[in-house]
C-alpha cells in the first residue's frame, strides 16, 4: 500500500497500545486489593504479576506462527475477544473469592493482550520509513502511556475503597462483619474489568470491518520457500544470530523486570513505607503514570534531533542514579525519585524494541516474538524485589537494587549493544 494509506491502519493499531496499557497497569492496584480480599502478604500478592506476564513467555512463538499462517488482523481480533472473555470472568471469580481463580483470569487476559502486542509492535515499525521507526513506535507507545495514566488515576479509585482492615482491626460494628467487608472489596474489582471487556469487544468489531495491509512475510503462504528452495519456517530461530537482536532481547528482559518491579509495588510502597492513605496513594500513582506519559511525548519529540540510542543511554543512567536515591533515603524522598524514574523509563521499551528489529527484513515477525518473550522478566524480577522487601521491612529500600541492576543492562544496550555488526 502507498504511504498515505498508512494513517488509518496506524490509528487502529495505536488503539491497541491504549488497551493493553489499561490491562497491565491495573495490576499494581489489583496487588493491593488482593492483599485485602485474599489476605496475602506482599510477596504472595506479587505472583499476580507472574500469572499475567508468564503468558508473554509461553505464547509469543505460537502467536507468531498463528499470524504467519493467517494474518495480523486475525491475531488482533482473536486477542481482543480472548482478553474480553477474561475480563468477564471476574463475575464468577467474585463468587469463588479464591486467589488461584484470579491468577487464571490474569493469565487469560494476558494471553489475549500478547496477541495484540506481538502484532502491533512490528506493525508500527514497518508502516513507514525505517529510519523513523523508533520515533513512530515511541509515538504509538505514548497511547500506552495514556492508558496507563487512566488505569492509575481513575480506574484504581474504582477498586480501592480507602479501607484496609484485617480480621483483627475490622470495627466490631461493621455491617455484616468480615464476610460483608470482603464481599464489598471483591465486588469493587468487577466494574473496571467489565468496562475493559466491553471496550475490547467494541474495538474487535471495528477491526472485523476494517481493511489492514498485509506486510512482509505475512503475504507469503504457509508453503512458501526461501531463495535456496527450502521451505520457509513459521518461526525463524536463526534471527538470534543478529547480535543487536540478542542484546535487545536481554535488555528488554531486564527493562521489563525493572519497570514492573517499581510499578507493581508502587502502591504498596506508598501505603506501607511512605505512610500514605489509599486515596492519596492512588493520586500519586496517577502522577507516576502521568510522568510516564509526558516522558513518552517529550521523548518522541526529542528524537527528531537526538539519536534514539543516545537518549536510551542517558535515560538509563539517570534511572540508575534515581534508584540509588530510593535506596539511600527511602520514604517520601524515594517516592518522589520514583516519579522521576517513571519519566525516564518512558522511552526505553519502544526504543530498544525498534533498535533490535532494525534490518531484520522478513525475519521481523520472528524477532518481534523473541522480544515480546523477553517480557517474562516481569514474571520473576518483581517477585525478587518483593522478596527482598518482605524479608526485612526495616531495610525495605535495599530491594530497589534489583531495578538498579536492570537499568545497567539498558544503559549498555544504548552504549554498544544496539550496533548492527553482522
Amino acid at each position: 500500500m502507498k504511504k498515505n494509506t498508512y494513517t488509518i491502519p496506524l490509528a487502529l493499531v495505536f488503539c491497541l497500545f491504549f488497551l493493553w496499557a489499561i490491562s497491565s497497569n491495573l495490576l499494581p492496584t489489583m496487588i493491593r486489593q488482593l492483599m485485602k480480599t485474599c489476605e496475602l502478604n506482599t510477596f504472595e500478592a506479587s505472583f499476580t504479576e507472574t500469572a499475567y506476564w508468564l503468558a508473554y513467555f509461553i505464547f509469543p512463538i505460537p502467536i507468531a506462527m498463528f499470524m504467519k499462517r493467517y494474518s495480523y488482523k486475525a491475531g488482533i481480533i482473536f486477542g481482543l475477544i480472548l482478553a474480553a472473555i477474561g475480563g468477564l470472568l471476574f463475575f464468577p471469580a467474585a463468587i469463588l473469592k479464591e486467589y488461584w481463580a484470579y491468577l487464571c483470569i490474569f493469565f487469560i487476559i494476558a494471553t489475549g493482550m500478547c496477541f495484540l502486542e506481538t502484532a502491533a509492535n512490528p506493525y508500527v515499525t514497518v508502516l513507514g520509513a525505517s529510519e523513523t521507526a523508533p520515533r513512530r513506535l515511541n509515538l504509538a507507545q505514548s497511547f500506552n502511556g495514556l492508558g496507563a495514566f487512566i488505569a492509575a488515576m481513575f480506574l484504581s479509585k474504582l477498586i480501592l475503597s480507602g479501607n484496609h482492615y484485617t480480621r483483627e482491626t475490622l470495627p466490631v460494628d461493621y455491617p455484616g462483619g468480615w464476610q460483608a467487608y470482603i464481599q464489598l472489596e471483591t465486588d469493587a474489582m468487577k466494574l473496571p474489568y467489565l468496562i475493559l471487556a466491553l471496550l475490547l469487544i467494541a474495538i474487535a468489531v471495528v477491526f472485523v470491518f476494517s481493511k489492514l495491509p498485509k506486510l512482509g512475510d505475512e503475504t507469503a503462504s504457509s508453503d512458501a520457500v526461501t531463495a535456496d528452495g527450502k521451505k520457509e519456517k513459521l518461526i525463524d530461530f536463526g534471527v538470534l544470530k543478529h547480535s543487536h537482536l540478542r542484546w535487545g532481547v536481554i535488555a528488554q528482559f531486564f527493562y521489563n523486570g525493572g519497570q514492573t518491579a517499581i510499578n507493581s509495588l508502587f502502591l504498596v510502597y506508598c501505603c506501607t513505607y511512605a505512610g500514605l492513605p489509599e486515596d492519596t496513594a492512588t493520586t500519586f500513582f496517577g502522577l507516576y503514570m502521568l510522568a510516564f506519559l509526558l516522558g513518552r511525548w517529550i521523548g518522541t519529540g526529542l528524537m527528531v534531533k537526538f539519536r534514539p540510542q543516545d537518549m536510551l543511554l542517558l535515560y538509563a543512567l539517570m534511572n540508575i542514579l534515581l534508584c540509588g536515591v530510593v535506596m539511600i533515603w527511602g520514604g517520601m524522598i524515594g517516592l518522589y525519585a520514583m516519579l522521576a524514574i517513571s519519566f525516564f523509563m518512558s522511552i526505553m521499551y519502544p526504543t530498544q524494541f525498534s533498535l533490535a528489529l532494525k534490518g531484520l527484513g522478513n525475519q521481523t515477525k520472528s524477532g518481534s516474538a523473541f522480544l515480546v518473550m523477553a517480557i517474562v522478566g516481569n514474571a520473576c524480577l518483581p517477585q525478587l524485589t518483593a522478596y527482598f522487601m518482605h524479608i526485612n521491612e526495616n531495610i525495605y529500600y535495599i530491594a530497589y537494587g534489583v531495578p538498579m541492576i536492570c537499568f545497567v543492562f539498558c544503559a549498555y544496550y544504548g552504549w554498544k549493544g544496539y550496533k548492527v555488526i553482522d
